[in-house]
């Protein structure tokens, strides 16, 4: 029963979502075609595929959504699309910003053309290659900032670097999001035991 609630909780809320109008700022021309909501602004182009069962309505600088299938799925898909769309928007804006802090002796971030070598500790340096639609930002060779219109895909390239050398839980060596706490373990005690005389 809980279950059942939990999903009605669930898709009134992508509802009521789904209802809000985004309004297009100045700088963002729209467009919508059979299949995408096209984006674009100085920054470059987004564009955002329509879910089934919902209708975008384009007028003048308002884009609001309809659902035109009564169903669970069409509900969902009517906040969901509209969710990702003012992501969209968002990231021609204002962009979108993951932060790594690197920690550990010797540990380094450098630059290497548009992508990124990795002093991590291991036998050799590690190469992450250049990612259209992100750019990175380095402070004292441990701080990384990775910059994109995209957030889904800010979330997936600061994801990939964090998992080649996750913060270690006894000494927080690796990388980990500036918002990230790291749980420390105790290092395990070296016990010695005298022998009776």
């Amino acid at each position: 029963m809980v279950g059942i609630n939990l999903k009605v909780n669930i898709h009134l809320y992508m509802s009521k979502i789904g209802k809000q109008i985004i309004e297009i700022p100045n700088g963002i021309t729209a467009s919508v075609t059979d299949f995408d909501i096209v984006l674009k602004s100085a920054a470059g182009e987004a564009k955002v595929k329509i879910l089934d069962g919902v209708r975008p309505v384009l007028s003048g600088s308002s884009l609001s959504f309809e659902t035109f299938r009564n169903s669970q799925q069409a509900r969902s898909n009517w906040g969901t699309l509209k969710a990702l769309t003012a992501n969209a928007v968002i990231g021609l804006t204002k962009g979108f910003e993951k932060t790594l802090i690197l920690e550990g002796v010797g540990f380094r971030i450098m630059e290497d053309g548009d992508g990124l070598t990795l002093h991590i500790g291991f036998s050799h340096p590690v190469l992450y290659p250049k990612t259209p639609g992100i750019s990175f930002e380095i402070e004292k060779n441990s701080i990384l900032k990775i910059k994109g219109t995209d957030k889904a895909l800010v979330g997936k390239v600061a994801a990939e670097i964090r998992a080649m050398k996750k913060a270690e839980p006894y000494k927080g060596k690796g990388f980990r999001y500036s918002d990230e706490v790291v749980r420390r373990k105790a290092g395990k005690k070296s016990t010695t035991s005298a022998s009776a005389s």
